[in-house]
């Protein structure tokens, strides 16, 4: 039975409308969730790759939900070159589908009411402050008041744009992606694998990630600025064609993921943005799934506390944002620098740094020993990195 009104309505049902939701409904809060598809998980829109220590603190692991357990990262340089990394903890390779509907459980289980199949069409609004959320359900539009909305709708967020925050990012900013996953394959099932290179992926990075020994997500992301002659489909076929030429495609998958730092801003007056929607996604590698479960459960302890407090301007709520810079959030500004010149490298840059990992003792082969080495030559580039590394392993559990 949905009620007429919610201390805070979360508008979107992956990992970061979940984990804000159980977080607030656990301090005391009366929480609604909508999400527009038939199930949380949805289409899957995500290479599903996440780290070990990046999901523990969230949820007790499932073997459900996991489909490969990763020991090691293999990078590829544009010239054939190799190198394997084996010093970066385990990871696994998500069924998101089980994965993301776990989180909603436990969100159901601290109280958390979802809706599915509900369709957020606009917010209420009384004397220019937002009061809650239209949504379309069963053929029906209804409307459900609150004091906080918290929008967690993705890269496209119209719940932000609604409430008049500016959500765009530049096309350097964004990356354009494919992905397939692909039958029929030999592969390592421990074993994720990276392509570098401006032939292959400008701007931008080829994935393999292992579902077993036979399946794979087999994907593409390429910086929006340069896909308007050759997009990420014709790159990713080309390598699909040569890599893996008696392939079946099973699932297609296009999408956008945005390589920005966070948003200017992430909460107005009774509104939150978290996740995809506050661009709270690692500019390097495009992985979110951790880094916006991190910025949820701060948003989620906000909200709780501003209910408690009856306070829900911005001015209070920008204790959300606060949190996340000192957590997250700076490191991700971090990372957005190194970006350019990470992704942006030459071929010949390229070759060089997998020549340089190479020769690296597999115990000292890390993502900050790979980082350091493609910045090299700019001194408050490495500190930042080498400070960024410190904090996030401190600030992620």
């Amino acid at each position: 039975m949905i009620k007429d009104r919610y201390d805070v309505v979360v508008v979107g049902a992956g990992p970061a409308g979940s984990v804000a939701a159980r977080f607030a409904a656990v301090e005391g809060a009366t929480v609604l969730m909508l999400e527009r598809d038939r199930e949380p998980g949805i289409p899957v829109r995500c290479a599903e790759g996440v780290s070990h220590n990046g999901i523990e603190p969230f949820i007790d692991i499932d073997k459900r939900w996991i489909a490969s357990q990763i020991d090691i990262a293999k990078l590829t340089s544009p010239n054939g070159e190799s190198a394997f990394m084996h010093n970066n903890g385990v990871g696994y390779v998500l069924e998101r589908r089980i994965f993301d509907t776990a989180l909603c459980e436990l969100a159901a289980e601290k109280g958390v009411q979802l809706i599915t199949k509900a369709n957020v069409v606009g917010l209420i609004k009384k004397n220019d402050k937002i009061r809650g959320v239209k949504f379309r359900y069963m053929g029906e539009t209804k409307e459900v008041e609150c004091d906080l909305v918290i929008a967690a709708d993705g890269t496209e967020s119209r719940v932000g744009r609604w409430a008049g925050i500016k959500t765009a990012v530049s096309l350097r900013d964004i990356d354009t992606c494919v992905q397939y996953t692909l039958a029929g394959l030999d592969l390592k099932r421990n074993t994720c694998e990276f392509y570098f290179g401006n032939e292959v992926s400008p701007g931008g990075y080829i994935w393999i990630f292992p579902k077993s020994d036979k399946t794979a997500n087999v994907g593409i992301g390429i910086a929006g600025h340069l896909s308007h002659k050759k997009g990420p489909k014709e790159y990713l076929d080309e390598f699909v064609n040569k890599r893996f030429p008696n392939a079946t495609i099973t699932y297609t998958v296009y999408g956008s993921v945005p390589t920005s730092a966070t948003l200017k801003d992430i909460v107005k007056d009774n509104i939150m943005l978290v996740g995809d929607a506050a661009r709270q996604v690692n500019p390097i590698t495009g992985g979110g799934v951790v880094q916006v479960m991190v910025a949820a459960r701060i948003a989620g302890r906000v909200a709780a506390e501003a209910v408690k407090k009856g306070s829900f301007q911005a001015k209070f709520l920008k204790k959300y944002r606060r949190e996340w810079d000192k957590t997250l959030g700076n490191t991700q500004k971090v990372m957005h620098s190194m970006k350019e010149k990470f992704l942006f490298m030459t071929d010949e840059r390229f070759n060089n740094l997998v020549k340089f990992c190479q020769k690296i003792p597999a115990e000292k082969f890390s993502l900050k020993a790979l980082f350091t080495e493609a910045v090299k030559g700019d001194p408050k580039l490495m500190l930042d990195v080498a400070k960024s590394f410190v904090v996030s392993k401190m600030k992620l559990k």
